[in-house]
């Protein structure tokens, strides 16, 4: 680790690492600052931030806009956030995994299905409790949730670092360009870290939501608890921060993957110079941009769902009328979980699905006669697309 990329506060806080590594040093953070950092030079990212949420809330209230709160949105969270680390899967192969329960030979589709539903369950727990959700417990159960279904993990999901980890470096520390926490100081700096997620350590008013979470994931990566995995945890908290201080959750791993130079820059910025600034007018970047992609999702959607209403008549009320507000939330599902969310018999539901699959709407993906997988492709086509690319919509009578 060169020494010279290190701000003054930081090279103060170098503390020399155990044999094998007594040579080298790690840098044990302080605890996140109780001052809040300025934010005059990311001002206006910070601005357009705080409007674009204000717009996504009013949504979410006036409407009751059940696409913001989707499943496929923390799905979509799961498969960026694993990519980012090297966990490849695709949203395809996760909600087949999730339909049929089959993980043989889908070891990343596993480990991403964990991480998704961690996601189903922390989440309303945050909203729940509010910052008190923050506890070492919670940080422990979200890594056990991502590290679960790894074969290449080879320490115990949940136990914090006992050993001697550096970040670059090409597996050696002489070459690394951060070596995290000493493993005797983790506990006690991951304590700080969980203790500005509460509020524990807030002055006479607390920060703006984004600069906590920008400075607590900064702190939570530089304090590094895990062997591994802390990349995956610590994008797992920043949607917990908004939702545990009353804001509708953003997954913003799409946009993080889609900007890793940029990310790493900010981090190693605030870890290394403490230029907190820098990492937060990266979060303020991800949450306005994540919002417009949010809302074009939706408007998309929309207007896909009106053109399926245009390939046929369907009968009021009737389960295949019914199954098209369904569809962006399930895009792959089988009869029996069609009948589950419209509770309706299975007959009912395989005439829902003969009609749908008439009008285009749904594609069959397995070939079987029994246990089939259906898809609406369309809608996949607008939800996968990659990060910032337009919707692209098919023509009424496609």
């Amino acid at each position: 680790m060169n020494r010279a990329g290190l701000s003054h506060n930081v090279r103060m806080a170098l503390k020399r690492l155990p044999p094998p590594f007594a040579n080298h040093y790690g840098v044990v953070p302080s605890p996140p600052p109780a001052a809040h950092p300025s934010v005059m030079p990311v001002a206006r990212e910070c601005a357009a931030a705080n409007a674009a949420l204000t717009r996504l809330e009013t949504i979410a209230s006036e409407l009751g806009d059940p696409w913001l709160v989707s499943r496929i949105i923390m799905r979509q969270e799961a498969l960026s956030s694993s990519a980012i680390e090297g966990t490849n899967s695709t949203l395809d192969e996760l909600l087949l995994v999730e339909e049929t329960g089959d993980t043989k030979g889908q070891y990343a589709a596993d480990q991403v299905k964990d991480y998704a539903l961690c996601l189903d369950t922390v989440v309303p727990r945050a909203m729940a409790l509010g910052p008190g959700v923050f506890t070492e417990a919670l940080v422990r159960d979200l890594h056990r949730s991502v590290t679960r279904a790894d074969p290449d993990y080879r320490d115990t999901p949940g136990a914090l670092r006992e050993k001697v980890v550096w970040i670059g470096g090409h597996g050696d520390i002489a070459y690394s360009t951060y070596n995290p926490t000493p493993p005797e100081d983790i506990a006690r700096c991951l304590s700080d870290n969980i203790a500005y997620m509460r509020g524990d350590a807030d002055e006479l008013y607390p920060p703006n939501v984004i600069t906590r979470m920008a400075v607590a994931h900064a702190h939570f990566e530089a304090v590094h608890p895990f062997s591994d995995g802390n990349g995956r945890v610590g994008r797992l908290l920043l949607p917990l921060m908004m939702a545990a201080q009353g804001h509708a959750p953003l997954y913003l791993s799409p946009y993080i993957e889609a900007n890793r130079t940029a990310y790493y820059a900010a981090l190693k910025a605030a870890q290394q110079r403490h230029l907190w600034h820098e990492i937060i007018g990266f979060v303020a970047e991800a949450i306005t941009a994540t919002v417009a992609e949010l809302l074009a999702t939706r408007v998309a959607l929309r207007d896909l769902h009106t053109i399926w209403l245009s390939r046929r008549r369907f009968r009021s009320g009737s389960a295949a009328l019914r199954a098209l507000d369904v569809l962006p939330h399930y895009p792959v599902l089988t009869t029996a979980r069609l009948a589950s969310l419209l509770d309706v018999s299975t007959p009912q539901a395989n005439q829902a699905i003969a009609q749908l699959i008439e009008a285009g709407i749904l594609n069959e993906r397995t070939g079987y006669r029994r246990n089939r997988l259906f898809a609406a492709t369309e809608a996949l086509s607008v939800i996968n697309r990659p990060f910032g690319e337009e919707p692209a919509l098919p023509s009424p009578n496609g």
